[in-house]
């Protein structure tokens, strides 16, 4: 089977540069909006040797998982861009939800919860089974957005900070391509909702709905500080508000997130 994109993607116009083997799908994309491509494409492959993922970290991708990259470009702020990802995590989960309902259905089991993680991760019984980055640049008078989403189709990596799981450990048997093919269609959706930020307050009351963690306690540590208190929402412009012991609501714009038990441990 071969990478294709879906009905919607390609009524949309998108167009598909897929790859045996890729260093990065990130890289390729962006090095396609440097050479002047204005998107929009879609980049993947089912081997990628050396992704990165959210703050530069490595992303362990073995043949057979799903690493895909879509440009992007558009006449928005960065700062409006930034929400992009949280319609990647809706595109994301919907995609997964249909794969895996279908295969659920062939095997006669039932289907998985995709929770959604601040700021882009998707999870399945709080495990990581989807990464998501944004990466942009500007070109020109306009600005060129790579998201890349990095799916652990067959396999996860250990020891991340997070622990991962893998679509094939959670009893959903398909291929890379199929997930794809659905990812490709919901992108389409979520990012006409999303309307180059015009529909980010029914984006961020959709993931509201999927969110991990909402209304436990949190502990992000960024920069060598730490933020505890309870998850109590994210804001209009996307960044987790955190609710202290002493009733003060903190934005935060980035850092690794831990829950409940894991909070304290994070804190540490």
């Amino acid at each position: 089977m071969t990478f294709s994109l879906g009905l919607k993607a390609t009524s949309a116009g998108y167009r598909l540069a897929a790859y045996d083997q890729v260093g990065s799908t990130n890289v390729e994309a962006m090095a396609r909006a440097r050479d002047g491509d204005r998107g929009s494409i879609w980049f993947v492959t089912s081997e990628q040797t050396a992704g990165r993922g959210r703050r530069q970290r490595a992303w362990i991708a073995p043949r057979g998982n799903l690493a895909s990259s879509v440009l992007e470009v558009l006449e928005v702020a960065p700062a409006t861009a930034a929400t992009l990802g949280f319609a990647a995590g809706l595109a994301t989960a919907a995609a997964l939800q249909k794969v895996s309902v279908e295969a659920a259905l062939r095997a006669g089991s039932q289907g998985l919860k995709y929770d959604l993680k601040w700021p882009n991760d998707v999870l399945v019984g709080g495990k990581k089974l989807v990464g998501i980055s944004l990466d942009a640049e500007a070109v020109g008078n306009h600005l060129a957005v790579v998201v890349g989403i990095g799916t652990n189709v067959v396999g996860a990596p250990e020891g991340t900070p997070t622990p991962a799981i893998s679509l094939a450990a959670l009893g959903v048997q398909i291929g890379a391509e199929e997930l794809f093919s659905s990812l490709s269609d919901s992108w389409v959706e979520f990012l006409g909702i999303w309307d180059n930020g015009r529909g980010f307050g029914e984006i961020r009351r959709r993931w509201l709905d999927c969110a991990a963690g909402l209304g436990q306690a949190v502990a992000i540590k960024s920069a060598g500080s730490t933020i505890e208190g309870t998850f109590d929402t994210i804001d209009e412009r996307g960044c987790m508000i955190v609710r202290t012991s002493a009733g003060q609501l903190v934005p935060i714009t980035a850092g690794d997130v831990y829950f409940g038990a894991a909070a304290s441990v994070g804190a540490a």
